[in-house]
C-alpha cells in the first residue's frame, strides 16, 4: 500500500505506480497524480483493512503519517512511527547503544528560559519532530545560541506554513551532544522477521562545521561496499530494542572509529522529496519497489560498470538574503555541470528550496562537487 502526500511526488514514482499497479490510497494527492494515469486507487476503508492486516505500507512524504496515525489500528506500525518520528523518544529507546550521549528535551517556552552558562557546548539544537534540516542548529558558542533562538523566534511560524505539525513539531526541542564523525544517510527496511536490509548508503558532506544543510549527498559502489556490513549490524542492534517488522526507514547517522550513532530516523519512507530515486539513476533499481516486493537488489549486478563514478543529490537551499521573489536561473546553474541526471525544480514558497539536482561525476569532474558544496547560489538569482 502506498500513501501519497504533499509536497512532492517524483515522476519516477508516479510512473512506476501506474506500471506496477501497486495499490494507492484514495487521497487528494493520489487523485491529482492519477489524472491521466491508470493508478490502482484503493478506497480508504479498504486501505485501512489491508494495512491493519499487515500489508507493507510506504509513503513518499512524512505528511502522510498523520493519516496513518489517525486511521490505522496496526499497533506495531503505529508504535514504530511514533518512536522513530519523535527524536526524543528515539534517543531514549536507543540510549543503551550510546549511554554517554547527552540529550535534553524542552518546550519552546522552556527553551528561551535556558541558561546558556549551564549548557555544555558543542551541541545540536533541533525540533523533536522535524524534516529536511529545518530548525537544526550547531551550537558551539553563546553567539551561536543567541542566533539560533533569534531564528526560531522569527521563523517557527513560517515552518508551519510549509509543513504540518506531524512533520515539523516546533513546539518541542531537543538538545543533544554534538556527534563527531562522518555523516551518512541510509535507505533501509526491516523485513517480516525484523532483519534489516540496506538499499543505499549516501555520504553527507558539509562545507564547514557550521553547515547543517542538505546540499550534498553522495553514493558510489565503494561507499556502499565499505559501509553496508557495519550499518546492517548496527540496524540489527537497533531493532533488538525497537522490534519493528515490514518497516522502511531513512536514517541519518554519524560514524567515528567504527561506532555508529543515530541522528534521526524517518519512518515509512526513504530519502525525501524524491531523493531516493538516486538509486534508480545510479544503479538501476527502485528502493520502494525493493521494499514493497521484498526484492533486495544484488549490489554486484547493480554496480557493474559503475566503478569510479560518484552519484550525488543536492537540495538547493536559498541564500540567507533571498526574499523569495527572485527567479532561479536553472539554465545557468545546470551549465556548471557536465553530467546532470535530473533537475527537479520546486516552488520555493511551497517547498522551501529551489529544487533537487541529481548528478554524476568522476575523478575528472570532482571539482563540480566542490562548487556545489560551497556555492550559496546567489549568482543564479535573477
Amino acid at each position: 500500500m502506498i500513501v501519497l502526500e504533499e509536497p512532492y511526488v517524483s515522476e519516477p514514482l508516479a510512473a512506476w505506480l501506474e506500471e506496477s499497479q501497486h495499490p494507492v490510497l484514495d487521497y487528494a494527492v493520489s487523485r491529482e497524480q492519477g489524472e491521466g494515469r491508470a493508478l490502482n486507487i484503493v478506497a480508504e476503508d479498504e486501505a485501512v483493512r489491508r494495512i491493519d492486516g499487515g500489508e507493507r505500507v510506504y509513503t513518499n512524504s512524512e505528511n502522510a503519517l498523520a493519516w496513518i496515525m489517525d486511521n490505522v489500528h496496526n499497533e506495531s506500525l503505529v508504535r514504530g512511527i511514533g518512536l522513530f518520528k519523535d527524536k526524543a523518544a528515539m534517543r531514549a529507546a536507543l540510549a543503551p547503544l550510546d549511554p554517554d550521549l547527552f540529550f535534553k528535551t524542552c518546550s519552546v517556552d522552556e527553551l528561551f528560559k535556558l541558561d546558556y552558562a549551564r549548557l555544555d557546548p558543542p551541541f545540536v539544537l533541533k525540533p523533536s519532530v522535524g524534516f529536511c534540516s529545518v530548525g537544526v542548529y550547531a551550537v558551539q558558542s553563546r553567539e551561536d545560541w543567541e542566533r539560533a533562538l533569534a531564528d526560531i523566534a522569527q521563523n517557527a511560524s513560517a515552518w508551519h506554513d510549509l509543513y504540518p505539525e506531524s512533520v515539523i513539531g516546533a513546539g518541542s526541542f531537543i538538545l543533544e551532544g554534538y556527534i563527531d564523525g562522518t555523516e551518512y544517510a541510509l535507505d533501509a527496511f526491516f523485513d517480516e522477521t525484523g532483519a534489516p536490509h540496506v538499499l543505499n548508503v549516501l555520504r553527507h558532506d558539509f562545507a564547514s562545521s557550521e553547515d547543517t544543510s542538505d546540499r550534498l549527498y553522495m553514493t558510489s559502489p565503494s561507499i556502499v561496499r565499505e559501509t553496508t556490513s557495519l550499518f546492517t549490524s548496527w540496524l540489527n542492534r537497533v531493532n533488538a530494542l525497537v522490534g519493528v517488522r515490514n518497516f522502511p526507514v531513512h536514517v541519518e547517522v554519524r560514524v567515528a572509529d567504527g561506532h555508529v550513532c543515530p541522528i534521526e530516523f524517518n519512518p515509512l519512507r526513504f530519502a525525501g522529496l524524491g531523493g531516493t530515486d538516486l538509486s534508480l539513476y545510479a544503479y538501476g533499481f527502485r528502493t520502494y519497489q525493493a521494499f514493497l516486493e521484498d526484492d533486495v537488489p544484488d549490489f554486484d549486478v547493480a554496480f557493474a560498470d559503475k566503478e569510479g563514478k560518484v552519484y550525488s543529490m543536492s537540495l538547493l537551499n536559498p541564500p540567507q538574503n533571498a526574499t523569495g521573489g527572485e527567479r532561479f536561473d536553472y539554465d545557468a546553474f545546470l551549465g556548471r555541470f557536465s553530467h546532470v541526471l535530473d533537475m527537479r525544480p520546486f516552488d520555493l514558497n511551497r517547498v522551501g528550496n529551489y529544487g533537487f539536482l541529481f548528478l554524476e561525476t568522476d575523478a575528472d569532474t570532482a571539482d563540480e562537487l566542490t562548487f556545489l558544496q560551497h556555492s550559496d547560489l546567489e549568482e543564479f538569482l535573477r
